[in-house]
Parts: structure tokens; C-alpha cells; sequence
């Protein structure tokens, strides 16, 4: 398979401090976009955004939604590789989500839990085609790093950024420290269009959404 439409890499995080415990949890997301310029050269992008009280499986699901509607304004569709550290997210978008649309938005065990947002995120990459991947969070991938950078960040400070803006990946990658007798790792590269293996579509969400 290959890529139908310009490549777009994605590296989402997600943050929640405190989560799990008793009180607000403030959250955050973070991503780091990548285009390939016309000249072969990267561009990237920063996008966060935060919650005052939540989760990390919404932040996760938030990361989705607000970073496909951020490429989504010009109206064109992409092939998007998204690297997250959630397997809530990858195993969601490629199986659960299927069966839960089957049956109306509901889980054979009973209700789904943030429903709102998995429709939204079905939703919001409708009009792409995606190659989900994970990565192992917190080892050292220099991408999902800064997306967890940001993610904490947002979820510390209680903002957001006004879409997307132009990144500072590369200042903050120059001044991470590399230990003795290390070698900084390297970037995950841009995707090749021919190595692209998007997922299989999702029916509408709207559509399902009638169903329940």
C-alpha cells in the first residue's frame, strides 16, 4: 500500500496530573506535527491544549480530536502516521471502535466509557486515511518526548496554543543533556509514501451516532 494523499507524521502525548486520585486532575495533550515541504525539508508544528479536570484516556482521545481539526481546516484530505504511547487510543481506533459502532455505540459489557469523544475522534479523521502506531512512552523517542513535554507543560500551566504554531522542537532537542558514553537517539524519520499502511476506514460516525 502507499499513501494516497500528502504525508502528515503525528506525535501525540497525553498528560493528567494526579490522575486517578481524589480532587481535580488537571490534564494536557501535546503534538508535534511534521509536513514535508515541496524542497524535501520538514516542517513542524506544535498544538496543546488543556482540561481542568480529567483524565488521561480523555486527554489521549483529546489529542486525537484536536490535532485532526487542526490539519482539517483547509478542507484536504492527508495521510496521517500517528504515533502515540496510548494503546487505549491504537487499539480503539483499529478494533474496539468497530464493534462498538456495530452495536449502536455500545460494548457488549454496557456503556462506553467517554463515548463523546470517541465519536468526536471518529469524526475528526473521517476525511483521512491513518496509519496507527505505538511507541513505548517515556524511553528516550525524541518526538514523543517533546509531545509529552508539551502535554505537561498545558496541563501545568492551563492553556493552550491558538491552533498550530510554528515549533520549538529543535531548540528543546538541542538542549536536552545526553549522558557519558551515549549517543543522542535518533529522530523517528518522515514517512516514505510507498512504507504508508493506513488502517481500514471507519463507517461515519454521524451515521452510528443514529443508531444509538
Amino acid at each position: 500500500m502507499s499513501a494516497k494523499y500528502p504525508l502528515v507524521a503525528v506525535f501525540a502525548d497525553e498528560s493528567c496530573l494526579g490522575n486517578g486520585k481524589i480532587g481535580d486532575t488537571p490534564g494536557g495533550l501535546g503534538a508535534l506535527i511534521e509536513f514535508r515541504k515541496a524542497d524535501g525539508t520538514v516542517q513542524r508544528f506544535d498544538l496543546w491544549a488543556s482540561e481542568p479536570d480529567t483524565t488521561n484516556n480523555r486527554m489521549a482521545l483529546r489529542s486525537v480530536i484536536d490535532s485532526y481539526q487542526a490539519m482539517s481546516r483547509k478542507g484536504n484530505p492527508l495521510s496521517v502516521l500517528f504515533t502515540t504511547d496510548s494503546r487505549y487510543i491504537v487499539d480503539g481506533m483499529t478494533s474496539w471502535v468497530r464493534g462498538w459502532m456495530a452495536r449502536g455505540w455500545k460494548r457488549a459489557q454496557g456503556p462506553v466509557e467517554n463515548v463523546e469523544l470517541w465519536q468526536a475522534a471518529v469524526e475528526a479523521v473521517a476525511m483521512h486515511e491513518t496509519q496507527w502506531a505505538w511507541v513505548k512512552g517515556h524511553a528516550g523517542h525524541p518526538q514523543n518526548e517533546y509531545a509529552n513535554h508539551l502535554a505537561t507543560r498545558a496541563a501545568a500551566v492551563q492553556d493552550r496554543s491558538d491552533g498550530l504554531v510554528v515549533s520549538s522542537f529543535e531548540e528543546w532537542w538541542a538542549a536536552q543533556p545526553v549522558r557519558a558514553n551515549t549517543k543522542r537517539a535518533p529522530l523517528s524519520p518522515f514517512p516514505a509514501p510507498d512504507a504508508f499502511a493506513p488502517a481500514p476506514a471507519l463507517p461515519g460516525a454521524k451515521t452510528a451516532r443514529r443508531m444509538t
